[in-house]
């Protein structure tokens, strides 16, 4: 896991990998709110850089390693959102829960597994006292556009801001 003396912005810069494009809401809803030190994001799905989405259904369409490949992208994608409109990711001061919801098959039962994917990245950026909280991981029939996995978190913000 991430060196916790490195800020989040240098963890994350250590890692090589990518923001995608951070989305704009497809409904009516606001990808983020800010109540006092608290920062919520809704639900977010695994944006790629070309602003296309990863789809498919977990165990019908896409394999559970791809899965927990989405699930990354679906952090990735919630770490794009806080840079983009917060201006960085060291205004977090740590992960307070995440909710993870993986589209798949009725028989399918490793959804934590999937959910990991996001959970590790957050674990790599903000190390692991502050970048792992609470969190439920589930199944679900369907969700939007038919992608993989969907998440959302609350985090709690640096009121100095950094």
């Amino acid at each position: 896991m991430s060196n916790t003396s490195l800020s989040a912005e240098a963890s994350f810069s250590q890692l090589g990998l990518t923001l995608p494009p951070a989305p704009s809401p497809m409904g009516v809803y606001k990808p983020f709110l800010i109540d006092g030190k608290y920062l919520y994001l809704s639900g977010h799905g695994p944006v790629l850089n070309d602003k296309s989405l990863i789809k498919g259904r977990v165990g019908k369409d896409i394999a559970m390693e791809e899965a927990k490949l989405a699930a990354r992208q679906v952090g990735l994608t919630m770490l794009s959102t806080i840079q983009t409109h917060l201006g960085s990711l060291n205004r977090v001061k740590k992960v307070i829960k995440v909710l993870g919801m993986v589209n798949c098959e009725t028989d399918f039962e490793k959804h934590p597994y999937v959910i990991n994917g996001c959970s590790e990245l957050f674990a790599q950026v903000w190390g692991e006292e502050n970048g792992i909280g609470v969190r439920s991981a589930v199944g679900v029939g369907s969700l939007p556009d038919n992608i993989p996995v969907e998440i959302e978190a609350l985090f709690e913000l640096h009121i100095d801001g950094y």
